[in-house]
């Protein structure tokens, strides 16, 4: 990372920004172009070790790309907020993201599916519900799961 003064650290933090907010863009590649993705998700980090979930159709690009290169990797942002000065050049923006790489993979098993469906519930509500789903429910969504290899946080504060 270019700017070392702008780098969270603390793993803690970087989960806490993780925990945060609610959408991640993803990027695919395909035939060497890239491809970018924003998906509402949830996650798990246990041992040291982030995954995120993420839910969609059952047919698509997305997938498509999914099962010709399932190496991705993705970005999470939130606290944004315009910096606004006197002179155009001194704007900024106040941010906290997380940037990272990983592997992803198709679920197929139904207890695995719905256990990446209610952390994204659990994510997105914030609440402790646990959800139940049907078979036709089942069988009619994808989710996707995404062990995170390596990640990095960033932030300029608000001033």
């Amino acid at each position: 990372m270019r700017r070392k003064d702008k780098e969270i650290i603390d793993i803690s933090e970087k989960i806490a920004v993780v925990k945060k907010c609610k959408v991640c863009r993803i990027g695919l590649s395909e035939n060497n172009m890239p491809y970018i993705i924003p998906l509402n998700y949830g996650y798990d980090f246990n041992n040291d070790i982030l995954t995120l979930f993420f839910h969609g159709a059952t047919q698509g690009k997305k997938l498509d790309m999914i099962k010709n290169n399932n190496n991705v990797c993705f970005e999470i942002d939130c606290d944004t907020k315009l910096l606004e000065t006197e002179k155009a050049c001194n704007y900024g923006y106040a941010f906290k993201s997380v940037i990272g790489f990983g592997k992803i993979i198709i679920l197929e098993n139904a207890d695995e599916k719905i256990y990446g469906l209610n952390k994204i519930m659990k994510h997105q509500t914030e609440k402790e519900t646990v959800f139940d789903f049907t078979p036709d429910e089942l069988k009619n969504v994808c989710v996707m799961k995404m062990t995170i290899e390596k990640f990095t946080g960033k932030q300029k504060e608000f001033r």
